[in-house]
């Protein structure tokens, strides 16, 4: 995981506004505290904090393009790096090392904006060209990697995250009508454009933004279409087996420690299978961790989320994988201290304890020595895990499944705190439904699950992304175990956990 962020100005210098870039730099230190880097023209400041996971010498950032004219400043990992190494060979590409960011440059400088359909990974990353006094920027297909964007009045400022967007003078912190009923109302969800401040926007999923002197373009490179199914039961199960199995192998490149997170459940499970198969054809043994917390055989209380403990099926997987285990157990009080650098490391309000949690495991799996984490993260909301999928009643109901109490949380609000707030929600309900492609031969069940996947998709699993897989979390993990009590100075199925270190 890196960080990324910068400006465009086409009517003042941008060379004036160097303390800006600083600052800019400073805020996403988190992401990315292994190496820094800036670029500087009279149009352009881009900035670069970079965790290294491949190629410590070749993948320095900003990159340049051989003729100096293109940079490029990255944040995420391509997952079919050879394959286009591979095509760009034979196009007659040079290389220096073998980072994926070159990779990605040289696709570029290859196909242009034509080059994004063909990446496979997670990522989020701006080019600028010198001579067109073009930016571009790119975010990957299901908005792994967050990319937030506000305009001026002659350009655009653009960052990983709020904080460093907020960086620039001339946008401000500003919660307006909309912004105040997407915490209240959807939080800790929020519209797939919204950054919630007045001013910023976020690039959607799996589109790509253009600007020039002549204006800003934003395209959609992908979405998801409805097809007919064509496999039988046995084709399908062979081709799920072929995905997750690829999905699984190509994240486990890496040129620093990696581990995955074992919950018991299927997910987890299945990734720990493979990548220990993998480990163990090289002779090495995997290391897998799981989080519990303190009295917890004690207090379990079964839900339609969890119906049984995690403890008996980890036990049951690590013996039968031969893993270097390790068992994180969280205490209540270090539970409750975390709140609030967790919302801090999200940058908006989040998933309360579910994201402390998180961002305690992550720093005792960073303390242990791990940089990088695979983890089945967001299975449910492809596979149809949850009850909304099976259970007719929650299926067919007419609003967001997991955001069913609009009314009680109005209920705890004087009137004048928020206008229309039912409207506003209903709205964006039914604009996502209608987003959700149909087919003539559906029945109303079919129909209503496509309406589902999306549902769950733009609104379910990207607030999950967003803390889950390390954006927000794993950002701040070394930086908050001052939480702890040894106080210490995100189409692949699976996603990695990057693991990063910053000051306290």
């Amino acid at each position: 995981m890196c960080g990324i962020g910068g400006f465009v100005d086409f009517e003042r210098d941008a060379r004036r506004y160097k303390p800006v870039a600083q600052r800019m730099q400073r805020a996403l230190t988190p992401r990315g505290p292994d190496e820094q880097g800036k670029y500087c023209d009279a149009d352009a400041m881009l900035v670069h904090r970079r965790l290294i996971v491949i190629d410590p010498a070749g993948g320095t950032q900003p990159m340049y393009s051989p003729d100096g004219n293109t940079i490029l400043i990255y944040n995420g990992e391509l997952y079919n790096t050879e394959e286009l190494r591979r095509d760009l060979l034979a196009h007659g590409h040079p290389f220096l090392g073998h980072s994926d960011t070159e990779v990605l440059l040289h696709a570029f400088l290859e196909w242009d904006v034509d080059a994004f359909p063909r990446l496979n990974g997670i990522f989020a990353f701006a080019l600028w060209q010198k001579k067109e006094r073009r930016l571009v920027l790119c975010r990957d297909r299901l908005g792994v990697k967050p990319l937030f964007t506000a305009r001026l009045d002659g350009g655009l400022v653009f960052g990983s995250t709020l904080e460093s967007v907020l960086c620039h003078p001339d946008i401000q912190p500003v919660i307006d009508a909309d912004g105040l009923r997407t915490l209240l109302l959807l939080g800790p969800a929020r519209p797939p454009a919204s950054g919630v401040f007045r001013q910023i926007d976020s690039l959607l999923p799996g589109h790509y933004a253009v600007l020039s002197p002549a204006g800003l373009t934003d395209r959609a490179y992908w979405k998801l279409e409805a097809h007919e199914h064509p496999d039988d039961l046995e084709a399908t199960i062979a081709r799920t087996h072929e995905l997750i199995c690829d999905a699984a192998q190509r994240q486990l490149v890496s040129d620093v420690p990696l581990a995955c997170f074992l919950s018991g459940g299927l997910d987890s499970s299945i990734l720990s299978m493979l990548a220990a198969k993998d480990y163990a054809a090289r002779g090495e043994t995997l290391h897998t961790w799981s989080v519990d917390y303190r009295d917890n055989d004690k207090y379990f209380t079964k839900s339609n989320f969890q119906p049984n403990s995690d403890n008996e099926y980890i036990q049951f997987m690590t013996d039968a994988l031969h893993t270097q285990h390790h068992n994180v157990i969280i205490e209540p009080d270090a539970l409750c201290a975390a709140l609030l650098p967790a919302a801090d490391a999200r940058g908006l309000p989040g998933m309360a304890d579910v994201d402390s949690s998180l961002l305690l495991f992550c720093a005792a799996v960073k303390k242990g020595g791990t940089t990088v984490c695979l983890s089945g993260e967001c299975a449910d909301e492809l596979f149809g895990g949850y009850p909304w999928y099976h259970r007719e009643e929650i299926l067919f109901e007419d609003t967001f499944p997991w955001s069913r109490s609009v009314g009680l949380r109005l209920g705890l609000l004087s009137p004048d705190v928020v206008q229309n707030g039912a409207e506003f929600v209903r709205e964006h309900y039914l604009s996502t439904c209608r987003r959700a492609e149909k087919l003539p031969t559906d029945s109303r069940k079919d129909a209503r699950m496509r309406e589902m996947f999306v549902l769950n998709l733009d609104w379910f699993m990207a607030t999950l992304l967003e803390g889950s897989v390390a954006e927000g979390y794993c950002a701040a993990a070394a930086r908050s175990a001052f939480c702890t009590k040894e106080k210490e100075g995100h189409m692949p199925l699976f996603f990695v956990f990057p693991l990063t270190a910053g000051p306290p």
